[in-house]
C-alpha cells in the first residue's frame, strides 16, 4: 500500500489552516501544518512534503519568501506550492517564476477549490 502524499498547509489564519487542513484529510492526504513562513520552512526542510500550500502574508516569512528558501536548497528545491493570496494581490510573474508557486489562489477561496489544484498538482509529481 503507498503511503499518502504529504501536504504542508501553512497560514497565521487558524481557520482557513483548519479548513483546509479538513478537506485534505478528508480527501486522504497526510496533512501537517506550520502558522508562520519560519515554522514551515523548518518543518518543510525536516518532513519532504509532496506539496505546500501557503498563505502570502504570515509574520517572519511571506509565503513567496518561504518558496524562494525552499528552491535555495536540493533536498526541497522540487516541492510544488499553491499560494494563497488576498483580492487584488498579484504575484509578478518573475517572482513566480523563481518559486516552485504552481498556482496562485485568492481569497475567499473555496476549500473544494483547493482540494481540486491540490490533486491535478499532485498527479504530476512522481511518487
Amino acid at each position: 500500500m503507498k503511503r499518502p502524499k504529504k501536504v504542508l498547509v501553512v497560514d497565521d489564519e487558524v481557520h482557513i489552516l483548519h479548513v483546509v487542513s479538513l478537506k485534505l484529510r478528508n480527501a486522504g492526504y497526510a496533512v501537517i501544518t506550520a502558522q508562520d513562513g519560519q515554522e514551515a520552512l523548518e518543518i518543510a526542510q525536516m518532513e519532504l512534503p509532496d506539496l505546500i500550500i501557503t498563505d502570502f502574508q504570515m509574520p517572519h516569512l511571506s509565503g513567496l519568501e518561504l518558496c524562494q528558501r525552499l528552491k535555495q536548497h536540493p533536498a526541497t528545491k522540487e516541492i510544488p506550492a499553491i499560494m494563497l493570496t488576498a483580492r487584488g494581490f498579484a504575484l509578478e510573474d518573475a517572482a513566480i517564476a523563481s518559486t516552485g508557486i504552481k498556482r496562485c489562489l485568492h481569497k475567499p477561496f473555496s476549500p473544494r477549490q483547493v482540494l481540486l489544484e491540490a490533486e491535478e498538482i499532485l498527479e504530476t509529481v512522481a511518487v
